[in-house]
């Protein structure tokens, strides 16, 4: 297993996955919306999933697409635990779901792997950042739609 998990000490891998449970999303279904309460995270199994992000007055951007071995959500890792972005389904997507209280618990309970899955999510989120700021830049800078000066 490659991406997040695939970055975590057997041990801890091992560990994580016992929380996970599988779950599908058909193509175009909606897996959170942004603002809303960030309960859960989810690994892709197969399949890919759109990251957006709301431009008022304008359609949602997308900003990233993820496939197999990559997480779906960080939000629920920090307060106030609300999505920054929102995620629709790509094409059929399955899935190792977490909840995240549960990973909190096992996270205090074993902080080494806390830290590991800490990191690893850091990394993500920095990844996503450059990815939303690229984009972004792409459909809303100076030169966006290949009008130059």
């Amino acid at each position: 297993m490659m991406g997040l998990i695939g970055s975590l000490k057997a041990e801890h891998r091992e560990r994580l996955m016992t929380l996970a449970r599988e779950v599908s999303f058909p193509s175009g279904a909606r897996i959170f919306e942004e603002g809303r309460k960030a309960d859960r995270f989810w690994i892709i199994r197969t399949g890919a999933v759109t990251l957006d992000l709301h431009v008022p007055g304008r359609r949602a951007a997308v900003i990233d697409t993820l496939g197999p071995g990559e997480l779906i959500g960080w939000s629920w890792l920090f307060p106030p635990d609300t999505w920054h972005l929102g995620a629709e389904a790509l094409s059929p997507v399955r899935a190792h779901e977490f909840n995240a209280e549960a990973v909190r618990r096992l996270c205090d309970e074993d902080t080494e792997l806390g830290y590991a899955l800490a990191l690893a999510c850091a990394q993500v989120i920095g990844r996503r950042l450059q990815a939303a700021r690229t984009r972004l830049l792409d459909l809303y800078g100076p030169y966006a739609g290949g009008i130059s000066p």
